[in-house]
C-alpha cells in the first residue's frame, strides 16, 4: 500500500454501484406480468376491468425503481385501482415502506432538515425536508389514532388483561411543559403575563417505571430500561385516560405497590384520585423545597445569611422531616406588609397544608420509595425539549402531537411492533 488510497471515496463509489445494481434487480422483481384475473370487485359494487400495465417510480432503500403493475378501471364509476400498490404498501406515496420507516425514525429524533441530511449521508438517499416532515407526521398521526382507540376502549372498560409476574413497585409521574406553536393555535388564549397573548401550548407528559431494589443506604433504584412515556397537547381529563392506559399496559393491575409523584398542581392530584385510587401520593421533595427558597428570597432579598438560616430551619427541621403541621404554623406566624411576600405566604400555607399527607418524606424513605420527580423532569427535556423546543420551531397542535406520539413509540421500544403489525393488517 502506498497510502494514496482514498478509502472513503472508494466506499461511497462501491455503495453507489451496489445501490444501482440493487435498484435494477428490484425493478425486475417489481415488473408484474399481465394478470390472469381480468376483473376485480369495485367499491361501487360493480366489477373493475383490467386495462393495462402501468409504471411508476418509487424511491426505495437502494434508490429509485420502476414498478410496473396491473391497472383496473371500473366502467360504471370510472374509479381506477392498482391492487399491487396495496400489496407493496405504496398506495398514495412515492416512498417504499423501508424509506418511510427511515424518515419516521430520523423525523422523531431531530429537526426535519437534519433528518434529510442524515438520510443522504447514511443511506445515500436524496429526499426533501418537507417529505421527512410529511411522512414522520403521517406515521405519528397513525400511531396517535391507534392510541386513541385504546383510550376509547379503556373508557368502555374493555382493556385486555395483561398477564405476567407481579410488579413490586410501579411509579407514575406526570408534569407539563410548554412548546412553541404557530399563532393560530393560541388564538384567544392568555399568556403567562397579563395583557400578553400566549405563545406556547402545554404538553402534558407522563411516565411509568418500576423499582425492585434499593442501594445500601436505602435509596430507591429505578429498574434499568423500565421507563415508558406518553403525552399530548390536550386537557387534563383526556390526558388522565391516556396515562391510565399506559399504566395498565405496564402492569397496573399486577402492581403490589403503586406510587404517584408530581408537583403540587391541583390537576395532577385530581387525576390521581380519579384514575389511580389507592396509590401512594408523593409531592416532589425538591419542588416543595423550591417553594421555601422562593419565599426566603422574598422575605430576605438582601440578606443571604438570614435567608440561608431561614431555609435551614424550615427545610431541614420541618419539611425534610415531614413535620408539615409545624411548618405551616410557622409560616402563618410570619407578618409582612409587602404585597408580594404576603401573597406568596398565603399561597404557600395553602400549598403545604393541602399536601401535608403527600409530604411524609421520612415514612416514604423508610419504604425505600422515590420522593423526587426527576424522571419526568428529565423526560420533559429529553422527550419534548430535545425535539420540540429547539430554536426557531413553531408547531401546530396536530404536528406536535403526531411527532410526540411517534417519539414516545420509539423511546418506549414499541415502534418496530407497530410497524410490523401495520404491515400485517
Amino acid at each position: 500500500m502506498t497510502g494514496g488510497l482514498d478509502l472513503e471515496a472508494v466506499e461511497m463509489l462501491v455503495r453507489s454501484a451496489m445501490h444501482q445494481a440493487g435498484a435494477s434487480a428490484l425493478t425486475e422483481l417489481l415488473r408484474f406480468p399481465t394478470p390472469d384475473q381480468r376483473a376485480i370487485p369495485c367499491p361501487c359494487g360493480q366489477q373493475a376491468v383490467y386495462r393495462e400495465l402501468r409504471s411508476r417510480t418509487v424511491l426505495t432503500a437502494v434508490g429509485p425503481v420502476e414498478v410496473s403493475r396491473p391497472y383496473y378501471l371500473c366502467p360504471q364509476c370510472h374509479a381506477g385501482q392498482f391492487p399491487a400498490d396495496q400489496e407493496l404498501d405504496i398506495v398514495h406515496t412515492e416512498y417504499s415502506p423501508g424509506v418511510r420507516r427511515m424518515q419516521a425514525l430520523v423525523g422523531q429524533d431531530a429537526p426535519f432538515d437534519h433528518g434529510r441530511e442524515q438520510m443522504k449521508l447514511l443511506a445515500g438517499l436524496e429526499i426533501t425536508t418537507k417529505s421527512v416532515e410529511r411522512v414522520a407526521e403521517s406515521i405519528g398521526a397513525d400511531i396517535a389514532r391507534q392510541e386513541q382507540k385504546e383510550i376509547d376502549r379503556a373508557v368502555q372498560l374493555d382493556l385486555p388483561i395483561i398477564v405476567g409476574e407481579p410488579v413490586p413497585i410501579l411509579y407514575i409521574q406526570l408534569d407539563g411543559t410548554g412548546v412553541p406553536v404557530v399563532k393560530k393555535e393560541t388564538a384567544g388564549r392568555k399568556g403567562k403575563l397579563d395583557d400578553l397573548p400566549a405563545h406556547t401550548r402545554e404538553i402534558k407528559l407522563g411516565c411509568v417505571f418500576t423499582q425492585t431494589k434499593w442501594d445500601n443506604e436505602g435509596f430507591a433504584i429505578r429498574d434499568d430500561g423500565s421507563t415508558t412515556y406518553t403525552g399530548a397537547i390536550e386537557n387534563a381529563a383526556q390526558f388522565g385516560k391516556r396515562l391510565y392506559v399506559e399504566a395498565w399496559k405496564r402492569g397496573w393491575s399486577r402492581a403490589e405497590q403503586k406510587v404517584v409523584i408530581g408537583d403540587g398542581a391541583e390537576w395532577i392530584w385530581n387525576l390521581a384520585k380519579e384514575h389511580f385510587p389507592g396509590a401512594i401520593q408523593i409531592v416532589d421533595l425538591f419542588h416543595a423545597r423550591q417553594h421555601l427558597w422562593d419565599l426566603a428570597r422574598l422575605l430576605h432579598p438582601n440578606d443571604t445569611k438570614r435567608r440561608n438560616a431561614w431555609v435551614g430551619l424550615h427545610q431541614k427541621r420541618w419539611l425534610d422531616k415531614g413535620k408539615i403541621a409545624k411548618l405551616v404554623a410557622s409560616l402563618r406566624e410570619i407578618q409582612t406588609a409587602d404585597t408580594d411576600p404576603a401573597r406568596k405566604l398565603r399561597n404557600d400555607v395553602d400549598y403545604f397544608a393541602t399536601n401535608a399527607a403527600r409530604m411524609n418524606y421520612p415514612k416514604f424513605r423508610k419504604q425505600h420509595l422515590f420522593v423526587g420527580s426527576g424522571v419526568i423532569e428529565a423526560g420533559c427535556k429529553t422527550v419534548i425539549g430535545h425535539r420540540l423546543k429547539q430554536s426557531g420551531m413553531f408547531w401546530t397542535v396536530r404536528g406536535a402531537n403526531s411527532i410526540l406520539a411517534l417519539r414516545c413509540s420509539q423511546l418506549n421500544g414499541r415502534f418496530e411492533n407497530y410497524w410490523e403489525s401495520r404491515r400485517a393488517a
